[in-house]
């Protein structure tokens, strides 16, 4: 079912791209909005991620989203907005030793037009036994490119 859902939002993102006020509100296309010029900044945006959460700053690594009430995060339950997801964060990563060090791998970027892509791959959490152990899944994310930069406005992220 959630598929479902995810498939028929990433169907109505083109319809979105199309309406009037996108249409007034989109960039033109310039270096900056190129698609390898998109991808690259979106990559960015993830290893900024991963390298804060690797310095355990869970606030940091939450720049990589858009800090807005619409942002959705989907795993076990969905999360809607900003402070809910970082709220989540927190407390299920309350330690540095529950964080662990991330890599992303297997990262691909496919843009969907000038304003948003999808993104997909891997995670992995190495972290002791104590901590709960290894922790790897995979994700999918929906990015949005907003005045502060690219952003994220849903991540759905599955555990292995």
């Amino acid at each position: 079912m959630r598929f479902l859902h995810f498939a028929v939002l990433l169907a109505c993102l083109p319809l979105l791209a199309a309406t009037p006020s996108a249409q007034a509100a989109a960039p033109t296309q310039s270096a900056a909005t190129h698609p390898s010029s998109a991808s690259a900044a979106i990559r960015r945006v993830l290893a900024d991620q991963q390298a804060a959460w690797n310095h355990g700053d869970i606030t940091t690594f939450m720049r990589g989203y858009d800090n807005s009430p619409r942002t959705t995060f989907i795993g076990k339950t969905i999360s809607y907005g900003y402070q809910p997801i970082l709220a989540r964060y927190k407390k299920a990563y309350a330690t540095r030793a529950a964080m662990g060090t991330l890599t992303f791998s297997g990262v691909t970027v496919k843009m969907l037009g000038a304003n948003y892509a999808v993104v997909t791959g891997r995670y992995h959490l190495t972290r002791s036994a104590s901590a709960g152990g290894d922790a790897s899944g995979i994700y999918s994310l929906i990015f949005a490119r907003k005045p502060a930069g690219w952003r994220i406005i849903l991540d759905h992220t599955s555990s292995d």
